[in-house]
């Protein structure tokens, strides 16, 4: 599969997003996206499935070290010793050693960042994650983040699709070498009403979500939608058999701002 590269750390380009899965069904949604070629599946303290999502990795039979794992620190976990602790309690729940990718999952203005990324550091270095990240940043905190860590950061994930412009945010992570990792990439599911994108879709016989998700991926993206039905899992990774034009590519563009169609 396809990865994009951050400081080192590559990450697959299509993952499968847990957000709102709960109890069997998330644990059977991770089971079947592995067996159906997933490599990357991304979940998070505040989600309250980390349990259910380690149980569908075993389910899967797909070996532990083929798996990319990513899973974010919530914000109440962010000084020192809470955020290490609440590290291992994630391992724990995964039944893990250690998690491929470690994020803070928003910023926190009432811990001071550097306490925050040097905890973030200090887990890697001890060997509970692989490589560290952020998650919801804008410009100015990627700038900020990179400035106090004392470990590189691999990427910034945060929500882009075709109705959300985030160009700056992009530019700011090729600067540092940060992967860019979308969430919500088909906009909770806007995209399959969009006119533009079925119209194209026509063309390569897709669907508009699996030209959206191309479109992103073509940009150097890793995207990780969400879907609670077996048949959107087959689809949402069914993209890399087909190439958009630049004229495509330009063209879906240019849909950032502006409503559905």
């Amino acid at each position: 599969m396809n990865v994009v590269a951050g400081n080192g750390t590559e990450i697959p380009a299509i993952g499968l997003g847990t957000w709102e899965l709960r109890g069997r069904t998330c644990a059977r949604i991770v089971e079947q996206a592995l067996r159906l070629g997933y490599r990357h599946i991304d979940t998070a303290q505040i989600y309250d499935n980390e349990r259910e999502v380690g149980e569908g990795m075993r389910a899967s039979g797909v070996r532990r070290d083929d798996i990319f794992v990513t899973t974010k620190v919530w914000t109440t976990h962010f000084r020192p010793g809470d955020l290490e602790r609440s590290a291992k309690e994630s391992l724990v729940r995964l039944r893990m050693t250690e998690i491929d990718l470690l994020l803070l999952h928003w910023p926190n203005p009432q811990v001071p960042l550097a306490e925050t990324l040097g905890a973030l550091a200090k887990v890697k270095r001890a060997g509970l994650a692989r490589s560290i990240g952020v998650s919801n940043f804008g410009v100015a905190l990627i700038e900020e983040a990179v400035a106090a860590c004392p470990e590189p950061l691999a990427c910034d994930q945060i929500e882009y699709h075709p109705y959300l412009d985030q160009a700056d945010v992009i530019e700011a992570c090729a600067r540092h070498g940060l992967a860019f990792v979308a969430y919500s990439p088909i906009a909770k599911g806007r995209v399959k009403g969009d006119r533009v994108l079925a119209r194209i879709g026509d063309r390569y016989r897709k669907t508009a979500a699996q030209v959206c998700l191309r479109w992103l991926v073509q940009q150097n993206v890793s995207a990780i939608p969400r879907t609670a039905k077996l048949e959107r899992l087959q689809e949402n990774i069914d993209i890399f058999d087909f190439e958009l034009s630049g004229e495509d590519m330009q063209e879906i563009s240019a849909i950032a701002g502006a409503k559905p169609r």
